[in-house]
């Protein structure tokens, strides 16, 4: 279908593990650009700007106020526990720049037992979302379950600090959710300040040009145009069963917001790039972090962007280096 999905918004709530909040931005502007180096498994590079996957989640209407004012619904994942469902970190802490294997289990609050039967989303049962507080690390993975509900996936994460684990499901027999839980990464803590704006990132030999705004409430209609030494990328592959993955992070609480292309390989219309589109829509005023991801060449990249939504543009700014991902 060649139907814009609105972006899906859930939020993290606690408070960062090390004690440092960031607050949320009020400042309004347009797409910006900017982040560090990442990597992403299944064998993804992330680049500078913003870049994310579309999967299942919470409409954004129902949690979003007009705008910029208030939020009267809670967005999804904001909680560890939603709607007789409930997140169990199993592994609450890891250690920085060590590979370990983060486990976890979705258990239905009635019984007590571990979610076993879920419903496919975008090629996947459940997508999981990592990412810092200060928003310059980014991680998109794909678990593997076991017989008994438990979940598991290696993870690396370099910097120490407080981060947030999202998991992004629809049970058998439920509504899509998006659960939130705090990660704890130890070992020598420097928090970053949120990358600057601008339009345009770099990852891997690519560039990806974003055009367009958030205006709080209302749709917006973002594109993104992947280039390599100058000249498009007209070739692009399916990656969970699209050419392109958008997710937002808003600056301060991690308010999530998962966003879906407007079409789809193979529904006649859509071509394999350069330019990829998406409907979004921001709950409130504030600076984001947008993660596109695509595939070409038979790799995934991640490209990242910060976003103010509301106000006027800033000026734009020198290509950014990629932020620091993970598939």
């Amino acid at each position: 279908m060649n139907t814009g999905v609105r972006i899906t918004v859930f939020a993290a709530a606690l408070a960062a593990t090390f004690g440092t909040a960031y607050g949320v931005g009020t400042a309004i502007d347009p797409v910006s650009a900017a982040a560090r180096t990442g990597v992403h498994g299944e064998g993804h590079t992330a680049g500078s700007a913003g870049s994310g996957n579309g999967h299942g989640g919470t409409e954004t209407g129902h949690g979003a106020s007009h705008g910029g004012g208030r939020e009267e619904t809670p967005p999804g994942g904001l909680e560890i526990s939603r709607d007789g469902y409930t997140l169990d970190l199993k592994t609450p802490r890891v250690a920085a720049g060590r590979t370990a294997d983060l486990r976890f289990a979705v258990v239905r609050d009635a019984t007590g037992r571990n979610v076993t039967a879920y419903q496919a989303q975008h090629d996947k049962e459940l997508h999981l979302i990592v990412a810092s507080r200060d928003l310059t690390v980014f991680r998109h993975l794909h678990p593997v379950r076991a017989a008994d509900g438990t979940w598991s996936t290696p993870v690396d994460l370099p910097p120490a600090g407080g981060y947030r684990v999202f998991a992004d499901f629809k049970p058998a027999d439920g509504n899509a959710l998006t659960l939130g839980a705090d990660l704890a990464v130890f070992g020598p803590y420097q928090p970053e300040t949120l990358p600057e704006t601008g339009t345009t990132a770099r990852v891997d030999g690519y560039e990806v040009r974003l055009d367009g705004t958030l205006t709080p409430g209302r749709d917006s209609d973002l594109t993104l145009t992947v280039t390599r030494g100058g000249k498009p990328v007209g070739d692009l592959q399916p990656y969970l069963g699209a050419y392109g993955h958008l997710v937002a992070l808003r600056s301060g609480d991690l308010a999530y917001l998962h966003v879906h292309p407007n079409g789809e390989p193979g529904d006649g219309t859509t071509r394999p790039g350069p330019r990829i589109s998406f409907t979004a829509m921001a709950p409130s005023a504030g600076a984001y972090r947008l993660f596109l991801d695509f595939r070409h060449d038979g790799k995934v990249r991640t490209a990242a962007f910060t976003v103010h939504a509301g106000g006027s543009a800033p000026g734009p700014s020198a290509p950014q280096e990629a932020p620091r991902h993970g598939h």
